[in-house]
């Protein structure tokens, strides 16, 4: 059971999972077909960057840093990025958090954090700190060795004290209230892990909102069940959808969005918008109709 419970951690970590404006993915498979989606802010409401955590599906780069086994620095990824090359993406062209900000008018890329070419003028609009195979649960990231959500946390304190000198207290706090933020081996059982896990999503909103941050946007799990390695290793011969998988992440989902409800009771400056249902039923969605992706990500700006 608790390498079941490990194998199904490991597929949530986006914002996999935390996949912000903070956005946060440790999973958002649903941004990856998004064509041209068009989307309209609310009048006089600007988001100045974008800030990411996560693992594989948001990482735009960070393991190339790290000395981890986990990298995509080799084709045939980046296959269709500008130039053909590979860029630690792990995907054959952009990332859920370029798409973000390029729809945003940003800039056409969310720049890695560690990457050692970045400029001063790109912390003003936002960068990256998601690192594949991270987890909410900190033994996935140390198996991997690579960056927890706690090390991404501590990363993004490191880049709040540049933006003030290169901002100013000021510029810095607005920026920082103003981006969108798109997370103990014991023996648990589903019902008891799903729970942990949430209090370590909380926590880190929690420690994103001490840290200044005020619109985040956690996405939830998609149907983890219906993942091709999943298929693969439990769907059958027919390579079926898991359904047992897909309950569990829609129970987390559910507790992830009652307590972010919680949380934004308890803080009255905050804007919190979970994903949840959307998450599961979007992933379920072909690629060949992007349509619903379009409106799955105009929704969550539009609310943030």
């Amino acid at each position: 059971m608790w390498n079941q419970l490990k194998r199904i951690e490991m597929q949530f970590l986006c914002l996999k999972r935390f996949p912000f404006l903070v956005c946060f993915s440790i999973s958002l498979p649903l941004l990856g077909c998004i064509a041209r989606a068009s989307i309209n802010q609310p009048e006089n409401t600007t988001i100045p960057a974008v800030i990411f955590f996560g693992d594989s599906l948001v990482d735009t780069g960070n393991n190339n840093y790290i000395d981890t086994t986990v990298k995509t620095n080799y084709p045939p990824y980046g296959k269709d990025f500008e130039g053909g090359k590979p860029t630690g993406r792990f995907s054959n062209g952009k990332v859920p958090p370029d798409l973000l900000v390029e729809e945003l008018g940003i800039k056409p890329l969310l720049p890695a954090y560690l990457d050692p070419s970045l400029q001063d003028e790109d912390l003003l609009t936002g960068v990256n700190f998601a690192s594949a195979a991270a987890g909410y649960d900190p033994l996935t990231s140390d198996n991997q060795s690579v960056f927890s959500l706690t090390d991404q946390l501590e990363m993004f304190k490191n880049y709040t004290t540049k933006l003030k000198k290169i901002a100013g207290d000021k510029r810095s706090s607005e920026i920082l209230r103003g981006k969108f933020n798109c997370s103990v081996q014991l023996q648990y059982d589903v019902a008891s892990y799903t729970e942990l896990l949430v209090s370590y999503a909380s926590s880190f909103v929690q420690d994103l909102y001490r840290l200044g941050t005020r619109r985040i946007g956690v996405f939830g799990l998609p149907a983890i069940g219906c993942l091709p390695s999943q298929r693969t290793l439990k769907g059958g011969l027919g390579r079926k959808c898991v359904d047992e998988y897909n309950r569990i992440a829609q129970s987390f989902n559910e507790k992830l969005s009652a307590e972010l409800i919680s949380l934004n009771k308890q803080s009255p400056e905050a804007r919190l918008l979970s994903s949840d249902r959307e998450s599961i039923q979007t992933y379920r969605t072909p690629v060949s109709q992007p349509i619903p992706q379009q409106l799955h990500l105009r929704k969550i700006i539009l609310q943030i």
